[in-house]
């Protein structure tokens, strides 16, 4: 559903009045909070966008989900929810201070899974006036395939999409031809980053066994599309997105804090890939919390989210990666873009 987001920056529906119309997305996961607002613009003859504004922050919303004592099985813990709504607060603000004509605010695996979800829900509307929708795994797959579409132009026949997630990762077998994707399978696997750093926690020592536990899931996906087969012939691209392979992608570049626009589109070897998996490895838990790239917030899932980067690696046998920082939130915006446009075609408001 896509929601209109008057504001009070002075702008029509469809962006001509003092400011140029922005668009928003939301995507609430099982790990982070991540927000993007961008405005349409013309790149290279098709469609894109410019971005005004963007928010993430590591909100561990199923952190323990299932797994507690003092909840019923399957509920969203109250801390959780807690930081959470501090951080739709700050979405909320940031949305208000653009001329934002249209959003669209998603909730996934955790709020999927989550028996206590309708009062979160109805508690965020409350407290936020944002309205959310719990999409399922295969509208998130397709979202994040959108987001991703631009950066498998140009390459191989096909290609493997691959979302390491807090709560479940997904992977997406796709035809690549003529920079139109076209989605063949995918899956959605009970594995994340949030729930192996629970199992297993974030010891190096731990880290093979993570590698196992993500790779006895990729056993039926490649089973039912036989992707190995292609891979070891070069006729597979391998595109990542999601917080674990922008970071390795940071950390190979050297760079001081991290830098969207060096990292977005960046093409890794899969022996540099396990270069920087083995500097995390020999990172102590301190050093990892204060590198600028990580971050306090993230340390703990850093070698969770590389052990089914790995997994990935071992089961596919290709040569590079390319790193998407892209994924839902781009998706949800050129859906946005698309729905503004034929209504500007067909002469009505969004």
């Amino acid at each position: 559903m896509v929601h209109l987001a008057p504001s009070s920056a002075g702008t029509d529906a469809l962006g001509q009045g003092a400011a140029p119309a922005c668009y928003a997305a939301l995507d609430l996961g099982s790990n982070n909070c991540r927000l993007l607002i961008a405005r349409a613009a013309v790149e290279g003859g098709g469609q894109g966008f410019a971005v005004i504004d963007s928010f993430s922050r590591v909100i561990r919303l199923g952190e323990g989900l299932g797994n507690r004592n003092d909840a019923p099985a399957g509920a969203l813990a109250p801390a959780a929810m807690d930081r959470a709504l501090v951080a739709l607060g700050v979405c909320k603000d940031k949305i208000r201070r653009h001329p934002v004509v249209a959003l669209r605010a998603v909730a996934t695996d955790a709020c999927r899974r989550a028996a206590n979800r309708e009062q979160f829900l109805a508690r965020i509307a409350r407290d936020t006036g944002l309205a959310f929708d719990v999409i399922s795994a295969a509208e998130e797959a397709a979202l994040a395939l959108a987001g991703c579409a631009p950066l498998l132009a140009n390459g191989p026949s096909h290609a493997l999409v691959f979302d390491v997630g807090g709560g479940s990762s997904e992977l997406m077998w796709v035809e690549a031809r003529d920079g139109n994707p076209r989605l063949i399978d995918f899956v959605s696997l009970p594995v994340g980053v949030v729930g192996l750093a629970e199992a297993f926690g974030s010891s190096a020592d731990s880290f093979e066994a993570m590698v196992a536990v993500a790779s006895e899931k990729l056993g039926a996906f490649e089973a039912r599309n036989g992707i190995a087969a292609r891979a070891a012939e070069g006729e597979v691209g391998l595109v990542g997105t999601s917080g674990t392979v922008t970071t390795v992608a940071a950390l190979h570049l050297g760079l001081a804090s991290y830098d969207r626009s060096r990292v977005d589109g960046l093409e890794m070897t899969v022996d540099e890939i396990r270069t920087v998996t083995t500097r995390i490895l020999a990172m102590p838990a301190d050093a990892l919390m204060q590198d600028p790239r990580i971050g306090r917030a993230r340390a703990h899932f850093v070698l969770p989210g590389i052990a089914i980067l790995e997994a990935v690696l071992r089961a596919w046998p290709v040569r590079r990666v390319r790193v998407a920082d892209r994924g839902v939130r781009e998706g949800i915006l050129y859906q946005l873009m698309a729905i503004a446009s034929a209504a500007l075609q067909s002469g009505l408001s969004p």
